[in-house]
């Protein structure tokens, strides 16, 4: 794909211009902080792309915008941060039941209730565990960086076609406000995109479509709901994404996502010079999970410290996937506060040797 120049740009600015090289045609959003600019540069930017941009009345209002305009065919997105993401929740599980693709940014803030606006990684389980009502998953991608979160909202736009569902694209405050230089992608003309079959634009002279996750019948809700497990099951074959780094020969590794596994790299760098045999384990898809990945590490290593902004939520997962064969402590801080390399390093140590 054809590339221009470097740019300097905020996370959030970054994620609402590679929506509009991804073809996103359509969006809903309602104001939240700390992912204001991502709506006001959609405000600014998307009438020029040919596109519509409605400041919508409410976050619930935002949400089934996006349903409609799923269900013509558009490529359409919405973003928030965590209680706004918290209102979106029920629409997502209809989006989901209906079987329409869509892209959810959440720029995830300090909580639980109205919380503050500092960075955080509190809507994991939220994320990752359905959130809103019903048997759904939606696909989670978690940037580290401005860069890649580029490249995950490109990425995002396509999966969520392909597979015909929600996907969120997990980041958090710290990443929506600073700024880091990027490469865009060349933008993808939206008549250039396979054409949705199933999508409601007018019969035609064909029979017509019908999108609903409406389904008084529960023998067909349930032929329904099996044919989209089936499909999630799919997706956990031939969608995760994970890095590693310096694991080679670690004899302690860290699990962290988003941010917390960008500041936990410097920590492994810390360590190494130290002596220390540190290595991290990166999510990027933090749904499907990397179980497999984390179970072949517990195999040859002894601890895997797992690093979030929140109480614990990813660390559920790692104890899933490395089942005891290797100490699981976890390390967090709440309220917005954001662990720093030494402070990462200093709990490695309590591990190491």
């Amino acid at each position: 794909m054809a590339k221009i120049d470097k740019v300097l740009m905020s996370g959030n600015e970054a994620m609402a211009e590679a929506a509009i090289c991804a073809g996103c045609r359509s969006y809903f959003g309602y104001p939240i902080t700390p992912q204001n600019e991502l709506l006001e540069y959609m405000s600014a930017h998307m009438p020029n792309a040919g596109g519509v941009f409605i400041q919508a009345e409410s976050e619930i209002a935002a949400i089934n915008m996006c349903y409609g305009a799923a269900a013509a065919g558009m490529r359409t997105m919405t973003s928030s941060s965590s209680p706004g993401i918290s209102l979106k929740t029920e629409g997502i599980s209809y989006i989901a039941g209906a079987d329409l693709p869509c892209v959810v940014v959440n720029v995830v803030r300090g909580g639980p209730g109205l919380g503050n606006i500092a960075p955080a990684q509190g809507d994991y389980f939220q994320a990752t565990k359905g959130g809103g009502h019903g048997d759904y998953h939606m696909i989670v991608l978690a940037p580290s960086t401005i860069p890649e979160s580029v490249e995950l909202v490109m990425l995002a736009f396509e999966l969520a076609d392909r597979y015909r569902g929600p996907v969120m694209v997990l980041a958090d405050g710290m990443l929506g406000q600073m700024m880091e230089p990027v490469v865009l992608p060349e933008s993808i003309d939206p008549a250039t995109l396979p054409a949705k079959q199933w999508a409601i634009t007018g019969a035609r002279g064909r029979e017509a479509n019908l999108v609903t996750s409406f389904y008084l019948d529960p023998v067909e809700l349930n032929e329904m709901d099996v044919r989209r497990e089936e499909r999630y099951r799919e997706i956990e074959k031939n969608e995760v994404r994970y890095e590693e780094y310096k694991t080679e020969d670690a004899e302690v590794v860290v699990a962290a996502f988003g941010s917390m596994a960008r500041i936990s790299r410097t920590a492994v760098r810390m360590a190494r010079s130290e002596g220390i045999k540190l290595g991290l384990l990166r999510p990027i898809s933090v749904w499907p999970f990397p179980y497999e990945p984390l179970r072949a590490l517990s195999r040859r290593v002894g601890t895997i410290l797992t690093v979030e902004m929140n109480a614990g939520q990813m660390v559920e997962d790692v104890r899933l996937a490395v089942a005891e064969r290797a100490e699981t402590p976890f390390y967090g801080q709440l309220g917005g506060l954001v662990p720093s390399p030494n402070d990462i390093l200093r709990e490695v140590k309590r591990y190491a040797g």
